[in-house]
């Protein structure tokens, strides 16, 4: 189903019209539409005090939490989308693998997958498995009105390094070493992991997520070849499993300048950008028939109020001759960014690009 048209056997929802979705599908706008990756987090006093002594898993799987984590950007920023508060690992925990996030570590995983009798633990998810996101995306939808939910999950190649090294890595040399050694076994593990994260985003469209993006945090490691060969046909089942919802699906990776053109052809509708490639630049390597998203250094915040005008202006301008665009940062939300500098530019884009 193209992203024209409303679910099947659907009205158009509260949110069809809103900015944020007209854009994912390239039609006109009001204005610009913004959200942040990582809005709901450590850059917010409320989100610090909801989650004290709460672990990061236990509250990806509280609805309440879930739900009040969910909606405080957007109270907060007037954001014109939300993101679902979860972690990309949540998955994985609900079929049974023993992992946990460690505060300043992340993600750790207590036995690798580095063998074919390992994939055995890679059991289906099923929609009981997260029966907690089904409530949570229904209590938001009810609080969210007419700004769109996103719906995310980690992509394949993502999950499968932290999988197979243990945890996170700047060298996915054990990843790799299975990528490049024994490459029917990365083929099979990346499947099974496209199986599953498709499963996930099924639950969060169902219940009433309006988008869904796919991160690929850790792809920027990859050269093209190897990302066409290895990578992107996992990406693309993913995409064609929720194709027929007809909600956007966004693509986005970290590093990722030298992937934008297999990105775009694995299957997305919208392309993350971060920021080491101009826009304008972006869309001739994505090529036609695609929305754009991003793509201000989040380290601009920093700088002043006069330092991210200036340097948002770049952006919008970059930006000015695409098919459609959502703002958002290259990358997530720093944890000691001023708050009060993400409202201010909210406030600044929509005011810059109000039509």
């Amino acid at each position: 189903m193209s992203v024209n048209e409303s679910p099947a056997g659907r009205q158009p929802t509260a949110t069809y019209d809103s900015p944020f979705l007209k854009a994912c599908r390239r039609e006109p706008v009001p204005h610009t539409p913004v959200w942040f990756m990582r809005q709901a987090g450590r850059s917010l006093p409320e989100y610090r005090k909801v989650r004290e002594g709460v672990p990061m898993l236990e509250s990806c799987m509280r609805p309440d939490l879930v739900t009040e984590i969910t909606l405080q950007p957007v109270r907060r920023h007037g954001v014109d989308a939300a993101i679902y508060f979860s972690d990309i690992v949540v998955p994985l925990k609900a079929i049974g693998l023993d992992l946990d996030i460690k505060p300043g570590v992340g993600p750790v995983v207590e036995q690798p997958i580095r063998t074919r009798a390992d994939l055995a633990r890679l059991r289906d998810l099923t929609p009981e498995d997260v029966s907690y996101v089904t409530e949570a995306i229904g209590l938001l939808t009810g609080e969210l009105g007419s700004t769109p939910l996103i719906g995310f999950a980690g992509a394949p190649f993502t999950l499968a390094s932290y999988l197979v090294e243990g945890g996170p890595s700047r060298t996915y040399e054990n990843a790799k070493a299975m990528m490049y050694g024994d490459p029917e076994l990365w083929a099979d593990l990346l499947d099974r992991l496209a199986d599953i994260t498709a499963a996930f985003l099924k639950v969060q469209i169902e219940a009433g997520a309006s988008a869904v993006q796919l991160f690929d945090s850790w792809a920027g490691a990859l050269a093209p070849s190897d990302y066409r060969r290895s990578v992107m046909s996992a990406s693309a089942k993913v995409f064609d499993a929720v194709a027929g919802y007809g909600v956007p699906r966004i693509h986005f990776g970290v590093g990722t300048g030298e992937l934008l053109t297999l990105m775009g052809e694995a299957g997305a509708d919208v392309v993350g950008v971060d920021w080491r490639v101009p826009l304008d630049e972006a869309a001739r390597r994505v090529g036609p028939g695609k929305a754009l998203q991003g793509n201000l250094d989040p380290t601009v915040l920093f700088a002043g109020r006069e330092a991210v005008e200036t340097k948002t202006r770049e952006v919008l301008d970059s930006a000015a001759g695409l098919e459609g665009h959502v703002f958002n940062l290259g990358h997530g939300v720093m944890p000691s960014t001023d708050p009060d500098a993400l409202t201010r530019l909210v406030e600044y884009v929509h005011t810059r690009t109000a039509r």
